[in-house]
């Protein structure tokens, strides 16, 4: 059940690029009144009182200057990406990461210290003992003692501040780590200036310390994060390009149907096109093949594997040599697709798939064919278009041993066949989208070839971004 202080409220929103620019403008503006307010406050250097309250102004202004600009990166978002990916530098040894302070408010995190170097006394705040961790019993640390306990890499840091302050009446701002009694690190935040005498000698140093752990931790976790994310994205870059590259190198461009030479006209006239999805998104698993055999049957075949990337360019790549190497061996379309499940079933990386798988016989006009989970060939004859009858065939890779049916089907002269993976059609008005693939008859019974064919359907399809990949073939029987 909601907390009866939010139930009424509605869900937080992320930022918009308008209301940060808001954020912006009230933290600038915000800066201005602090340092107007800031600059207005008098003070002798006498009063501890006032001096703390000077330093929390410097304080806070040094904060909001920090948020001006957080808030700056969450208006122009991450860094763009470097054309060539750097090797990460090596780690150094650093300060044991800080321990987180506790919640409360900024007062609880900020101590005062004052060091007389007349009388050689320390006078600490209620607060500052609490962000050191030790007992307000006991006495303060002169400033001899205060390196004890600091981090042994960050003492000649404090020591430098503080002599700069009492010799050169410097002021001191820095930071450095400091060890409580329980063994936690804390890393704190120093701001004090010398007090000077008539004579201009330094009498004593104050100083105002904050406790800026949670501080650190969330700068850290929001560099890690940035790097992580830079680091992603190179990865995907390198990735998508990669499975491009390998998409070129398992379907190039078509041209021609392969196999061995030949006299005269062949056959089939056969054309194919992938058609991308929209720009930036990654290759999916689709494909397409065609093969003239050495006795002058025809293979075709599409289809479409699970996942994107280098994993599905990987994985069509091994079911299209496959099916090559099965169709020169003489297996027919029910048989392959029967195979082609068991090596699925058999990889490293299961996967799922779906595929059309047809063999053309010229000396009879035969076509036989066989699915797996995929759109049927539509065949196109004297103007029309329709359906083949499909055979049984669940998806490759889904149940052991499983069966294909295979169907045969004769051809005409002039038939136009046209085999596609369902990113063609997907979505919404699917069965829209294959009328309008049948209402396509009279324009492909008006192209003179294959490639012709194929322009008529990228014209009809190719337009606008997809959400996949999509691949056609259309084979055309010589008339």
């Amino acid at each position: 059940m909601p907390s009866h202080l939010s139930a009424d409220r509605p869900a937080a929103q992320p930022p918009g690029r308008g209301s940060v620019e808001a954020l912006i403008s009230q933290t600038r503006r915000l800066k201005g009144e602090v340092d107007a307010v800031r600059r207005d406050t008098h003070s002798d250097g006498t009063d501890p009182h006032e001096r703390w309250q000077r330093a929390l102004y410097d304080l806070a202004l040094h904060q909001l200057n920090d948020l001006d600009e957080h808030l700056a990166q969450l208006r122009d978002g991450p860094p763009p990406v470097p054309p060539v990916p750097a090797e990460p530098a090596p780690r150094t040894a650093g300060p044991p990461a800080p321990v987180a302070a506790p919640a409360g408010s900024l007062l609880s995190r900020v101590g005062s210290a004052e060091w007389n170097l007349l009388t050689d006394e320390a006078s600490w705040s209620g607060e500052l003992y609490r962000i050191l961790g030790r007992d307000p019993a006991t006495s303060a640390l002169t400033l001899d003692e205060l390196p004890s306990l600091v981090l042994d890499e960050d003492r000649p840091k404090l020591t430098a501040m503080v002599t700069d302050c009492l010799v050169d009446a410097k002021p001191i701002d820095g930071e450095f780590h400091v060890v409580r009694p329980d063994g936690s690190v804390r890393a704190v935040h120093m701001m004090g200036e010398p007090v000077l005498d008539t004579d201009g000698s330094t009498v004593s140093m104050w100083a105002v310390v904050r406790d800026v752990s949670q501080l650190r931790r969330s700068q850290r976790t929001v560099s890690e994060t940035r790097d992580s994310l830079q680091r992603h994205r190179q990865q995907a870059q390198t990735e998508h390009r990669l499975a491009a590259e390998l998409q070129e190198a398992v379907l190039p461009p078509w041209h021609g149907l392969p196999g061995p030479a030949r006299q005269g006209p062949r056959s089939l006239d056969v054309a194919a096109r992938r058609l991308p999805a929209a720009a930036g998104a990654p290759t999916g698993g689709d494909w397409y093949d065609a093969l003239e055999l050495p006795d002058g049957e025809t293979v075709l075949g599409v289809g479409d594997l699970t996942g994107h990337g280098i994993t599905a360019g990987s994985g069509k790549a091994m079911l299209m040599g496959a099916v090559r190497g099965m169709a020169m061996a003489g297996t027919r379309p029910g048989p392959l697709l029967t195979w082609l499940n068991q090596l699925l079933e058999t990889t490293a990386q299961p996967a799922l798939g779906s595929a059309v798988c047809c063999r053309y016989r010229p000396a009879d006009r035969t076509l036989e064919w066989a699915r797996a989970g995929h759109p049927a060939p539509l065949l196109y004859r004297d103007g029309t278009g329709r359906l083949l009858e499909a055979p049984d065939g669940v998806l490759l890779g889904a149940t052991p041993r499983a069966a294909y049916g295979q169907a045969e089907t004769t051809l005409e002269p002039g038939d136009l066949l046209l085999l596609r993976t369902d990113g063609l059609t997907r979505g919404p008005g699917g069965t829209d989208a294959v009328d309008r693939l049948l209402g396509l008859a009279p324009r492909f019974a008006a192209a003179r070839t294959a490639q012709d064919c194929v322009r008529v359907v990228v014209e009809e399809f190719g337009t606008g971004e997809r959400q996949d990949d999509a691949c056609v073939l259309i084979a055309k029987l010589s008339s």
